[in-house]
This record gives structure tokens, sequence and C-alpha cells, in this order.
């Protein structure tokens, strides 16, 4: 195997999906600015999801709208409304 090819910063983070409020720790190298206090009390860094698998349709086997970041006024401001 190659030798010095993964990443030497894992460190625990928690990821939350914002759709559905759920929360997981896990190890991961993703950069966060923002930081959480965890359910046993210790502070780690934040990274939030737009959909994980607990709001997605696939896995949950229900149509949710997930829409947080208005992403349909975003594109009728950008683009206008054609008459």
């Amino acid at each position: 195997m190659k030798k010095d090819i993964h990443p030497k910063n894992y460190r625990l983070v928690v990821f939350k999906d914002l759709s559905s409020g759920v929360a997981f720790l896990t190890r991961s190298t993703v950069a966060t600015k923002e930081t959480i206090t965890w359910e046993d009390g210790n502070e780690y860094p934040l990274y939030k999801l737009e959909i994980s698998d607990a709001s997605h349709p696939f896995f949950t086997g229900k149509k949710m709208f997930v829409d947080s970041a208005g992403q349909v006024d975003k594109f009728f401001r950008r683009y206008g409304k054609k008459e």
C-alpha cells in the first residue's frame, strides 16, 4: 500500500441534519467553524447537513418537502418570473 496518502487530522465531529434535527458523532476531517456540546458534555466541531439518511425519502419511505434554503424563491429572484 502507498504510504502517507491518508489525512492525519481525523477528529470527532458532530453532523446535524437540519431537516430532521437528527445529529450523530463520528470521526472526520471536515473543516468547521461552529461547535456544539454533545450528550457526553464535551464540545465538538459541528457540521450542518441539508439532508441525511434520517430525512432522505429513499431511506425514510416518505416524501418530504426539503427547502431549507428557499431554493425556489432564490431561483425566481435570480431569473424572475416570465409572463
